[in-house]
């Protein structure tokens, strides 16, 4: 583990010039996904990490892409989100100055359990989605350009299918985040793919459950980056880079392991570098 990440959030105050008394003043903003704000693990660690350090945490919650393009303008301090590809286009094109592993968990396919399109439980997802898109069975996109929209469109890609051309009224695209797909296709009975974390926590299922689950392109890696203080001088990069270190560090790793929804763990943290 790097030497940085061992210095205790004190000592990371005092390198960056910001005493206790005066952190208390201080905020950043941490441009996010919907899935970390909805499943309330924000709820639980933020609290955490604001008496330890007295730095307020402002969080907006957008899917992933516009997550980054809050980035990009300057808008945010950090960028916490679930989009591997994208996040390193982030840093290429010098908006973030470097990308972290912090935690990850898996994508599920939910869906009606009358199961019109055959797949409950199967294990390999792209055969799962031809499955779907032969039978045209009810479908519900976020199609909003988050970390989850990202991971389907891959995974259509992946099934040899391209959902541009087949896509039809079966196909619902609504442009929302993962709580409002949820409930869309639970009022249409539809199949969705979700993150694990943002299922858990949702509790208007309906008749709506887990379809398919278990294959290994389900994994779902979150990173996080400080937006580059010399493309916008306004970030607080110093703050934001003690946000950062403390997701990182042992503290902040803990709380996300011991963040749990009815006795089920949502995030399981991997700062250390280990994948699944």
């Amino acid at each position: 583990m790097p030497t940085r990440r061992l210095f205790s959030v004190g000592m990371l105050l005092i390198l960056a010039g910001v005493t206790p008394a005066h952190a208390q003043t201080r905020s950043i903003v941490v441009a996010s996904t919907t899935s970390t704000q909805d499943t309330g693990l924000f709820d639980y660690i933020l609290p955490l990490f604001e008496r330890e350090t007295g730095i307020d945490v402002k969080v907006v919650a957008q899917g992933t892409g516009q997550a980054l393009d809050t980035g990009r303008r300057g808008d945010a301090d950090v960028v916490f989100v679930h989009a591997e590809a994208q996040e390193e286009k982030f840093i290429q094109e010098g908006f973030g100055v470097k990308r972290s592993d912090v935690m990850y968990n898996d994508f599920v396919l939910i869906g009606p359990k009358s199961d019109p399109a055959s797949v409950s439980g199967m294990t390999d997802i792209a055969a799962a989605l031809v499955s779907i898109e032969v039978s045209k069975a009810p479908f519900v996109s976020r199609g909003d350009r988050s970390g989850t929209h990202f991971m389907e469109l891959r995974l259509w890609k992946d099934a040899g299918v391209d959902i541009e051309v087949a896509k039809g009224r079966w196909y619902k695209d609504i442009g929302q985040g993962m709580g409002a797909a949820l409930n869309t296709a639970s009022a249409m009975n539809a199949y969705v793919l979700s993150d694990r974390g943002t299922w858990l926590s949702f509790r208007n299922r309906g008749d709506l459950a887990i379809s398919v689950e278990g294959d290994k392109r389900l994994f779902n890696q979150y990173g996080v980056m400080l937006v580059n203080p010399e493309k916008h001088p306004d970030v607080k990069a110093e703050l934001g880079q003690i946000f950062i270190d403390w997701l990182l560090a042992p503290e902040g790793q803990k709380a996300i392991g011991e963040y749990k929804i009815d006795g089920q763990q949502l995030f399981f943290p991997n700062a250390s570098g280990q994948r699944i």
